[in-house]
């Protein structure tokens, strides 16, 4: 902007100069008001559509609410059966041994003698293999085959030399798996024969 330049009387020329702006308003950058970055004009709703917003919003929360009831039913019928389950497939198991447990009680009441007590156990305990095996339980071979891990838990070892190295020399508990599933490993001590392993 140029100065204007004015003459007085005496033909003294002045220069006369804009009033100086605040030091605040030449330092801060121009800012855009609210008016110029929202327009003025807003699109408003019509009370129909408003209407039919909110009974679409309604519906949705009401089908909402009701898929929720519903899994929660779901979930409390299927815990339901699944005890219902686990019971019945109990009782059909009890039920095979009741009359195992029905000979026991027999034989508790005999009055034999040892050798007539002694064949009484051993027709329960065939008795009881019978159902074992109707269960599709069926016992891990021990004695005299090797030694496996995954099947045999070693409580110990014993010298034999008539039975190879790391086969089984004795078996204390029986093992048993269901189908193909281990139920439990057989409690066996393995043979250390020193005549093959000298060898």
């Amino acid at each position: 902007m140029q100065p204007e330049i004015t003459a007085g009387a005496d033909d003294v020329v002045t220069e006369q100069r804009p009033a100086e702006e605040p030091a605040a308003a030449q330092q801060a950058p121009e800012q855009a008001t609210y008016a110029e970055v929202v327009p003025e004009a807003e699109e408003t709703v019509s009370r129909v559509e408003y209407d039919l917003v909110k009974a679409e919003r309604d519906q949705l929360m009401d089908r909402l609410a009701r898929l929720q009831a519903e899994f929660d039913n779901a979930r409390k019928r299927a815990e339901r059966e699944k005890v219902e389950f686990r019971d019945i497939a109990t009782g059909n198991v009890v039920d095979q041994f009741l009359p195992v447990v029905d000979n026991f009680q027999l034989a508790l009441g005999s009055t034999g003698d040892v050798e007539q007590l002694r064949s009484g156990v051993s027709l329960i305990v065939k008795q009881m293999e019978e159902v074992l095996q109707k269960l599709n339980v069926s016992p891990i071979p021990a004695f005299g085959e090797p030694f496996d891990p995954r099947v045999h838990e070693a409580l110990g070892s014993l010298d034999r030399d008539d039975i190879p190295d790391q086969h089984v020399a004795e078996e204390i508990r029986r093992g048993y798996r269901l189908r193909d599933r281990l139920l439990r490993p057989a409690l066996v001590r393995v043979a250390h024969n020193s005549k093959q392993v000298n060898e």
